[in-house]
């Protein structure tokens, strides 16, 4: 069976989305503050999954800031989940999260000093490690105008009631998000990646269910380093057997 609630979708789904979702309700689980975040479609992907049974196998090919995917595993609506990014700062992040140094990232938050000639000097780092760009993304994310970490965004200016660039800096929210993933991460596979290989290569499995979020037409040049994609390609590329929601 083919779904695609957001856009496509039955009447329950067109309910859902028809109501007003208070995002403050959602938990947050992610340590980004992502463009293009899906927090708000958090009670479809719910209803979906609920629906369904418990899914078995969540395949997010764009997992960005990864808020379907933490809720799936933390809720347990599916029984594994992977998670698939191209870009190589957020895959750092996750890499880190989910497979490596994830403790030494939460300390690293919680013990930075957050002042502009300490954040330049950690971004300017040479040859950083992966856990180092891990650190240098959640710091531009936190940091850098509209969380956007893409070439061309900038610093905060003035921020929430002129904080400037502690204004997202919640560095004890981010290293308890850091390390709750703990919990749930043996559901998680993360995997650096092309999405439109990983969706072929799973594409066929009846018991697959993919949440596909591609980057945005137009605003995605200013928003996301890998941006150009196949749109088109991407919409006919799962089979009619699986189940499917286009964000």
């Amino acid at each position: 069976m083919q779904t695609q609630l957001t856009f496509f979708g039955t009447n329950n789904a067109t309910q859902s989305r028809n109501r007003i979702v208070n995002v403050a309700s959602v938990p947050q689980r992610s340590p980004f503050r992502y463009p293009g975040g899906k927090t708000w479609l958090i009670p479809i992907i719910r209803s979906w999954l609920s629906q369904n049974q418990r899914a078995k196998y969540l395949i997010e090919p764009f997992a960005g800031g990864g808020i379907v995917a933490l809720t799936a595993a933390f809720e347990n609506l599916a029984e594994h989940i992977t998670m698939c990014e191209l870009d190589e700062e957020i895959a750092a992040v996750w890499e880190v999260i989910l497979n490596g140094k994830n403790q030494w990232l939460s300390r690293k938050i919680l013990n930075f000093d957050l002042t502009y000639q300490n954040a330049k000097a950690e971004l300017e780092k040479p040859s950083k490690e992966i856990h180092d760009i891990a650190f240098c993304t959640i710091l531009k994310n936190r940091i850098f105008h509209g969380g956007i970490i893409a070439k061309g965004s900038g610093l905060i200016k003035k921020g929430e009631s002129g904080k400037g660039i502690s204004s997202r800096w919640y560095a004890q929210t981010l290293s308890n998000r850091i390390l709750a993933i703990n919990f749930v991460k043996e559901k998680i596979n993360f995997i650096k990646d092309d999405a439109f290989k990983l969706i072929e290569k799973h594409k066929s499995d009846p018991e697959n269910f993919f949440f596909i979020d591609p980057p945005y037409t137009k605003a995605g040049k200013r928003l996301y380093t890998h941006h150009e994609i196949d749109h088109e390609k991407l919409f006919y590329l799962p089979k009619a057997h699986n189940d499917f929601i286009f964000a």
